[in-house]
């Protein structure tokens, strides 16, 4: 009986520690390594990895804006304006539904983060940052594009 329980005390606390060892390297549980920000460079010619999700002919096209307000001297607030379309996190990591999904957050064209909502609180930039990049996102992670051109939109943090 000892050595079973020891076999699961020890399956118990190697899964924990190979778990937190991949979450500290920004492996998540869908796969993605979130921690590798260059295979989200958008300076390169390809806006991301992923491909573009097309939208069915006739389904109206999303569209995407952003206002940036200022909160300190350091933070600002994202509002990510969206019409035609529906931030869907329930269905994150499922096959593409036209009109739904998620945003990717670039900063100075590396990825921050994705955004399952309409705002946002931007904090510890760094000081340099200039450009904010929203793209909308389906829920497999395609870019959004409407006639080969990606659903984005783009703010200045400073002149």
């Amino acid at each position: 009986m000892k050595p079973l329980l020891m076999l699961v005390i020890g399956l118990f606390f190697g899964t924990g520690g190979g778990f937190l060892y991949a979450a500290s390297q920004g492996i998540t549980l869908d796969g993605h390594d979130h921690g590798d920000h260059t295979a989200h460079d958008m300076t390169s010619s390809s806006m991301s990895h992923d491909h573009d999700a097309l939208l069915p002919a006739g389904d109206p096209a999303p569209t995407l804006t952003l206002d940036l307000v200022p909160e300190g001297d350091s933070a600002w607030n994202l509002h990510i304006v969206t019409e035609h379309f529906r931030f869907a996190p329930e269905d994150v990591n499922a096959v593409h539904t036209p009109g739904e999904g998620h945003a990717h957050i670039y900063v100075d064209g590396v990825k921050l983060n994705r955004v399952y909502g309409p705002w946002y609180h931007l904090s510890g930039l760094p000081e340099d940052a200039r450009e904010i990049r929203v793209t909308l996102n389906a829920n497999s992670h395609e870019t959004l594009s409407v006639d080969g051109n990606p659903v984005a939109a783009t703010v200045q943090l400073r002149p």
